[in-house]
């Protein structure tokens, strides 16, 4: 894509120039809470936590407080007539940032990204940006698979403390596009551009003085397809915002007078705003970025999932997206690419991305490469107000950040009832997966919600089923055979759990096995679910057993193995943790997309 800059960490709002803050950092542990330190003892490599070996550190052990610093170079000439903002990618759990030892601001949270215009606290020159990270083991935020114990249990591992993702910088005019969302209107043969323009109102006495009435503030945009223009137009911005809905439609160009965006041919658009200010005839530059878009649909309809208007059997794989060195941290961009590349070659067409939100480089190249994704939202796993609110407001902010990736076709804010445990029976429990459900569906109403992934749903767009079944035959006649009685919760799946939280019942949504497998095939110790296969001929066995099994279930519209890769204690990937393939992936492949 024309927007594309290896390592930029916000792929669909592209500047020409930005400067990366990674790298070493000075760092101290503050176990006492006593406020900043006198000396920072230590050095990490930024964006990799304490906790793993990348950092340079590689001590697991829980610190409930941190502390980073480093210099940056400001040169003062860049930062006449500009706003200098400062972006954190992920910091987990609670930020606060210093610059030159005035307060920037702080953000809770761990999944999001936070910014903070520091143009009046810096200088021409060197400059000291200090941050405070504080962690816990509150079982009422959003920490996924993240231990709340001293040692690893179950699926849950190693801790994620501190800066976890990308720190970095970008020079913007006074008045400048702070945000975009982008929504193909695929049925329409149109896309809608809404923008967030920051410093509306200043541009008028910085640009042309006071009293200047007929200043106008105009956003443009160019629409391009491969190098060939398909559409510009432009709009006048008013209170700060500016929605352009752009005409696609070129049957001159295309079959169908639209390239749309699928798995087997991903075609992207790209488009260039600029953002301008015009007084008369005079006209300013204020701002310029680069994004992309893709034309499809994702829609429910007789107890199907169609894209682009024809059905959609989805081939997931579940993704945790932790590696040996970094756990959570993508060691480099190269490493999502490859992982990709892998989930692509074993025949699946898409990722469940588990108690996760990824970097936004993955649902880049997942966007380039048609692998669809579904996006799910790291558990708490305990029900009080405050995490009902720190969930609430983590949740959302996710949504808007990655709300433009036409890779992502489902939002799942919760999973097997965590955070959320007296779901069945609670009503306050149910209505805050409602509410949740509704104000998701308020901010995109295009795409489909599962609520509670596995069992016990409420309101949900998909019902889906999570069963580790090991024998296929055992696997299709509980399917086959009981299905009325497993959508009325006459009989339970997955040991004693229900389809649906009572109260709710079956509504005819499209049914998905979203998890299944997770055969433990490792020489090394560990667990997987059921019995631990012990050669490769068995594994294949029981993978294309059970993996056939649901393919032969006619109203089964998909489904998610467990999982890709190998996760510390556990070992049911399809890959070790070092991302060797355990079965070639030749054969993986004909099991998933072989027709019956």
């Amino acid at each position: 894509m024309h927007a594309y800059r290896k390592d930029y960490p916000r792929p669909q709002m592209v500047r020409e120039h930005f400067e990366l803050l990674n790298g070493a950092w000075e760092f101290a542990f503050d176990d006492n809470d006593k406020g900043h330190p006198e000396k920072f003892d230590r050095r990490i490599q930024v964006p990799f936590t304490y906790e793993t070996e990348s950092s340079g550190i590689g001590d697991e052990t829980f610190h409930p407080v941190v502390w980073y610093r480093r210099t940056f170079q400001v040169e003062g000439d860049r930062l006449q007539g500009k706003r200098l903002l400062l972006h954190f990618e992920g910091v987990d759990f609670e930020a606060a940032v210093w610059v030159n030892g005035k307060l920037a601001g702080g953000h809770r949270g761990a999944y999001a990204r936070f910014t903070f215009d520091i143009t009046e606290l810096v200088s021409d020159g060197e400059n000291e940006l200090v941050l405070r990270a504080k962690d816990n083991y509150d079982m009422a935020v959003p920490r996924g698979k993240q231990r709340w114990k001293d040692e690893n249990f179950g699926c849950w591992y190693v801790q994620t403390t501190g800066i976890w993702k990308s720190v970095w910088m970008e020079y913007v005019g006074s008045t400048y596009i702070r945000s975009l969302k982008l929504t193909p209107k695929w049925g329409e043969r149109k896309v809608v551009i809404e923008a967030d323009v920051a410093g509306a109102e200043s541009v008028v006495e910085r640009a042309f003085g006071s009293g200047c009435a007929d200043r106008k503030l105009n956003l443009s945009a160019e629409v391009t397809f491969q190098g060939k223009s398909i559409r510009e137009l432009s709009c006048q911005v008013i209170c700060g915002k500016a929605t352009l809905e752009i005409d696609l439609d070129r049957p001159d160009l295309f079959e169908w007078g639209l390239y749309e965006w699928r798995p087997d041919a991903p075609g992207l658009y790209d488009v260039e705003l600029v953002l301008t200010g015009k007084k008369g005839t005079e006209s300013e530059s204020l701002d310029c970025v680069s994004s992309y878009f893709g034309m499809r649909e994702i829609r429910i309809e007789n107890g199907m999932i169609l894209l682009n208007g024809a059905p959609l059997y989805q081939r997931l794989i579940l993704d945790q997206g932790y590696w040996r060195e970094s756990h959570l941290t993508p060691p480099n961009e190269e490493a999502l690419i490859k992982d990709i590349d892998a989930i692509l070659a074993m025949g699946y067409n898409g990722v469940r991305k588990h108690q996760k939100i990824e970097d936004e480089r993955f649902l880049y190249w997942c966007d380039v490469k048609g692998l669809l994704v579904w996006s799910e939202m790291g558990a708490a796993y305990q029900f009080n107000d405050d995490a009902v609110e720190e969930f609430t407001g983590e949740w959302m902010e996710v949504v808007r950040q990655n709300y433009s990736h036409p890779c992502i076709i489902t939002w799942t804010p919760f999973n097997e009832s965590w955070g959320i445990g007296a779901v069945k029976n609670n009503p306050a429990h149910q209505h805050f997966t409602e509410g949740i459900y509704h104000l998701t569906k308020c901010f995109d109403p295009y795409r489909p919600v599962i609520v509670n992934d596995g069992w016990e749903h409420t309101v949900s767009d998909i019902v889906t089923l999570h069963d580790y079944e090991e024998k296929g035959e055992v696997f299709y006649k509980r399917y086959a055979e009981h299905k009325d009685a497993i959508l009325s919760n006459e009989v339970y799946h997955c040991g004693n759990k229900s389809a649906f939280a009572n109260g709710y019942s079956y509504q005819g949504q499209p049914i998905i096995i979203s998890e299944f497998g997770g055969i433990a095939f490792n020489e090394e110790g560990g667990w997987g679910y059921g019995n631990k296969v012990t050669s490769k001929e068995d594994f294949i066995r029981r993978f294309d057993d059970i993996t056939t099994a649901i393919k032969r279930l006619p109203y089964v519209c998909g489904f998610c193995y467990t999982q890709v890769s190998d996760v510390q204690q556990e070992i049911n990937g399809l890959m070790d943790a070092d991302r060797h393939f355990k079965i070639e992936p030749e054969i993986i492949r004909e099991i998933n997309t072989r027709r019956l």
